[in-house]
């Protein structure tokens, strides 16, 4: 019989690569070219080796010097995001694991359901809501509509983690005198801080690029990394390339340090509940 696993695996090894040059090639070209000088960025053939300037990012903290706020913005909206949406889906995950009531079980796939809806579908009515409320150009708003975007994910990742740990912990811990609240503590909260990590990495990455959102219900006061950069595509003066790869690489590299320092659990939140204990 004819052996083909070679072929497989050159197969397999061929659709990787493919993969991954899907999704480093145009991260190499942002990042090469914010050390480009100007005039080199768009130089056909594609220069792969060149005298690195740092040109580019004086010439966006001269242009530019409102970007630096937008990132201090951008972490304060994914730090109490990443707070809020950790604290609400873990206590939603841990009632849809332990719940078998038909209520709860609804309001999980509805939850579900609205995140599939395209966000700019929800900015349309919460706009006049969110000027009546004067909550418009702030942190708050952005924290509330990143929370409430992801929350459902979130529930459904947690519900998945709880219900691997086995209820006779919990029936031993209040046989023991324990608590509700001692018990999530105490018991769950150690049991799914895998879980919690996969979700954070999951929130962080959404908040810290979400562009949709902020671009609508901020205008100064509060605008985010990515609306600066889509700003800086829209100008009358024409676009300063150089600038606009210099704040990409910028606000691209705080996120995938924190993607590839905890990558494990990115993996362990794909996975959660395909394999049960």
């Amino acid at each position: 019989m004819h052996d083909d696993r070679p072929l497989t695996r050159l197969l397999r090894a061929a659709a990787v690569m493919a993969v991954l040059a899907w999704s480093l090639v145009p991260i190499l070209l942002v990042v090469t070219s914010s050390f480009k000088e100007p005039r080199q960025i768009f130089e056909v053939p594609f220069r792969m080796f060149f005298i690195p300037t740092a040109e580019n990012f004086t010439t966006l903290a001269r242009l530019n010097p409102e970007f630096f706020s937008s990132l201090r913005n951008s972490i304060i909206v994914t730090l109490f995001t990443v707070l809020l949406t950790l604290c609400a889906s873990f206590a939603a995950g841990y009632v849809y694991a332990r719940t078998k009531e038909t209520a709860y079980k609804v309001s999980a796939v509805f939850m579900l359901v609205v995140r599939m809806l395209p966000p700019i579908v929800v900015t349309v009515p919460l706009f006049p809501v969110v000027n009546w409320l004067a909550l418009n150009d702030s942190h708050l708003i952005l924290i509330l509509l990143y929370a409430a975007f992801y929350v459902s994910l979130g529930s459904w990742m947690m519900r998945s983690f709880v219900a691997q740990i086995p209820i006779e912990l919990e029936e031993a811990a209040a046989l023991d005198g324990a608590s509700l609240w001692q018990i999530l503590r105490l018991v769950i909260l150690p049991l799914a801080a895998q879980g919690l990590v996969a979700l954070t990495l999951f929130v962080v990455v959404f908040a810290w690029n979400e562009y949709v959102f902020a671009m609508i219900f901020t205008t100064s006061n509060a605008r985010t990394a990515p609306v600066v950069i889509g700003e800086m595509l829209s100008t009358a003066e024409g676009v300063q390339w150089g600038a606009v790869f210099a704040a990409a690489t910028i606000q691209l590299v705080p996120v995938v340090l924190i993607v590839l320092a905890l990558q494990r659990f990115l993996i362990a939140g794909l996975t959660a509940g395909a394999v049960k204990s």
